[in-house]
């Protein structure tokens, strides 16, 4: 395509809106600058494309339901990770950029009578990685990320969280967006569970209903700690599932590396070894436990040489509270017993 029709097509979709138009014609333009040879005009377009990705999105222009309920029921967040910032099993990694591609091209799926997949399901322990998933998909994706509210959502009248529940759902359909749910079995729990009440079931109902109409330009993420509580045909509603493990030590030390390395800080310890100490925690308490020698490193002025830092860490992370089990509770009460 000529440049002329090129920045024509940028100007409208800039003027139209359309985020996704202009990233795809803002490409082409970069793509035409670096075949031309223009390699300092081309990397400076790329950079002024991926500032642009992080700016804040404008606030919804109305509500679907024309009340003010809409934004006490949700967050949303404008994402700032990437796809390539996470450390992922390459598995998923490509089932990711896959379903990226999917709604990138939606148009073309749909002139072949075939619709974009907009619906994970995230399942595995705390601290692996789900949130931090659904927000780099937001960011691949160039859309907003709205992040359900419990506490707000949930009423304690009949009916009145199946309202609700509605309410945000018509709203998502207003915009290019993807939804998230954390904590999934809060809402989609087994209808069969003599337990639960009645209400719990309307809610599941609701939801599978509104997940059947839901369009193919959002993208419906739910988390779930505990998946064996979801009903079963929740299940069904999600194209795309996937499990998060625990990380590997090979992760772990990946993951170490790029935390020094945004944090300009020596451990002290090389990240294989520290890795090696670490295994068998997830992402978020790594995090943690790093960002705790970087803090001590910082006001010790030891960020060019942690390792006595890291060393006192290390030991305080051994001695450090763990959760209870269901195995050490039993074994508890059987020292107990006797």
């Amino acid at each position: 395509m000529a440049q002329a029709d090129l920045l024509v097509d940028l100007l409208k979709t800039a003027t139209s809106g359309d985020k996704l138009a202009f990233r795809k014609a803002a490409e082409c333009l970069i793509q035409e600058e670096k075949q031309k040879g223009h390699r300092l005009l081309a990397e400076r377009l790329t950079k002024a494309l991926q500032a642009s990705a992080v700016q804040p999105m404008r606030p919804p222009a109305a509500r679907t339901n024309g009340s003010s309920a809409g934004k006490d029921l949700f967050y949303e967040i404008t994402p700032e990770r990437n796809l390539s910032s996470l450390v992922l099993p390459e598995k998923i990694r490509n089932q990711v950029q896959e379903l990226v591609e999917e709604q990138h091209r939606a148009e073309l799926l749909h002139a072949h009578n075939l619709r974009a997949r907009n619906r994970i399901l995230l399942a595995g322990p705390p601290g692996n990685g789900k949130t931090t998933l659904a927000e780099a998909l937001a960011f691949e994706l160039m859309y907003p990320l709205i992040v359900i509210r419990y506490e707000t959502l949930v009423g304690s009248y009949l009916g009145e969280t199946s309202s609700r529940l509605k309410s945000v759902l018509d709203y998502a359909r207003t915009q290019r967006c993807v939804l998230f749910f954390d904590e999934f079995e809060t809402l989609g729990k087994e209808r069969g569970d003599t337990h639960e009440t009645g209400e719990i079931k309307r809610v599941v109902s609701t939801l599978l209903l509104q997940l059947d109409e839901m369009p193919d330009y959002v993208v419906v993420v739910a988390a779930s700690n505990h998946p064996e509580l979801l009903d079963r045909a929740v299940w069904r509603r999600f194209q795309l599932r996937i499990e998060l493990p625990t990380p590997t030590r090979e992760q772990l030390t990946h993951y170490i590396t790029s935390i020094g390395q945004r944090c300009s800080v020596n451990f002290g310890y090389e990240p294989a070894t520290l890795a090696k100490h670490l295994l068998g925690l997830n992402f978020a308490e790594t995090e943690e436990f790093c960002l705790g020698v970087v803090r001590r490193a910082v006001l010790d002025m030891k960020t060019e040489n942690a390792q006595q830092v890291t060393k006192l860490k290390l030991e305080q992370w051994k001695g450090r509270l763990k959760p209870i089990t269901d195995e050490s509770a039993a074994a508890a009460n059987e020292e107990a017993d006797r």
